[in-house]
């Protein structure tokens, strides 16, 4: 009995063993980082901002939109609902020990600038800031200015092209700041250096997710002959796009300019043909993809990076047929004058504006 209990107890170990090891083959490899990516209430369907931070995060870790199959293993996101939920999001994220926190937008600063010193060991990383500070965040910014420059020129160049007469432009802001005003400053400077007594109008709906006042704003104003308008404003600017294409369905020559994403496909109204003109690509992707791998290397620091039009960080889509081969080449050409230096983009308003390089009724502020 004895030795029949020895028999057991061995075969008891063996099987153990080769349940643990069946375990360790099919388990997640440890050497990988871990990564949550924290949004305000647009979450990462904006189709925008958000959206363009989850794909470099799909991207890295080798997932699309469509079969993010290592979320929940590697990597998740949780939307904030409103700003008293940023710290306690923030705190949850850094108990349960990611490599590394991601948040998207200025409105977060103040929330981690609370939160990275309570989680010395945590690494951060915040897009659209460079003010933080703290030595376990990493600090992500853009020339906004100098891609929106870009579609700007687009814009005007395509109001030339179809023989518009003295064209108004609009702008539709989100929350004003620092950041909004260098798309704004970007895109009035765009239209202007080829058109220079166009007519610019702006607005700012105070709001990242309320498309219906983009709508309501752009209908007005196409109504007034406003020709295209931009918008720099989260899930709110996709009104903006929604009236273009209810516009254009009805044979109306207006237009919409996407920002951060390529936004052209929310553009299209009928036969393939979209009313988003073009958009300013604002890599976004490229911030949380440079993060990760960081983490991943072990180069990760408290440092401000900024993604401009030189290293690809910022530019514009040329998807729509409708722009023109001649368009795109003139904007290429302007782009590659920022990347030489000859051509100068002006980033806040009161810059531009003591250089005349903008008009000076305008709502952009630039803290």
């Amino acid at each position: 009995m004895k030795r029949m209990r020895t028999f057991a107890l061995i075969a008891l170990a063996i099987f153990a063993l080769a349940s643990c090891q069946g375990k360790t083959e099919t388990a997640v490899a440890p050497t990988d980082v871990t990564t949550r990516l924290l949004t305000d209430a647009t979450g990462i369907d904006d189709k925008s901002f958000n959206a363009a931070g989850w794909r470099g995060i799909l991207s890295y870790y080798g997932d699309t939109w469509e079969n993010p199959t290592k979320r929940g293993t590697l990597y998740d996101w949780v939307t904030a609902q409103g700003q008293d939920m940023y710290v306690p999001n923030l705190k949850q994220a850094s108990d349960e020990k990611y490599d590394l926190v991601i948040v998207t937008g200025f409105t977060w600063a103040d929330a981690l600038s609370e939160v990275a010193p309570l989680y010395p060991e945590q690494r951060y990383l915040i897009v659209d800031v460079d003010w933080v500070g703290k030595p376990n965040v990493m600090e992500a910014t853009f020339s906004e200015h100098e891609g929106s420059y870009l579609v700007g020129v687009a814009a005007a160049l395509k109001a030339k092209a179809d023989g518009i007469v003295k064209p108004r432009f609009g702008f539709i802001g989100g929350v004003p700041g620092m950041v909004i005003t260098k798309f704004e400053m970007g895109w009035v400077q765009g239209i202007l250096s080829v058109i220079p007594d166009a007519e610019i109008v702006d607005y700012y709906a105070n709001d990242w997710g309320k498309p219906e006042l983009a709508k309501a704003q752009a209908k007005n104003w196409f109504d007034g002959g406003v020709y295209a308008i931009f918008s720099a404003a989260g899930g709110t600017g996709n009104g903006t796009i929604a009236q273009a294409k209810e516009y254009r369905l009805a044979g109306k020559n207006v237009w919409a300019v996407g920002v951060d994403s390529d936004q052209y496909e929310d553009g299209i109204y009928a036969d393939g043909q979209s009313a988003v003109l073009t958009s300013m690509l604002k890599r976004v992707e490229s911030a949380t993809e440079y993060a990760i791998k960081a983490v991943k290397d072990g180069t990760f620091r408290a440092e401000v990076v900024v993604f401009d039009t030189k290293s690809d960080g910022v530019g514009f889509s040329d998807r729509n047929a409708a722009l023109g081969a001649d368009i795109v080449a003139a904007v290429n050409a302007v782009r590659d004058g920022i990347i030489a230096g000859r051509v100068k983009v002006i980033p806040t308003y009161k810059d531009a504006l003591a250089a005349g390089a903008v008009p000076d009724r305008l709502q952009a502020k630039d803290e």
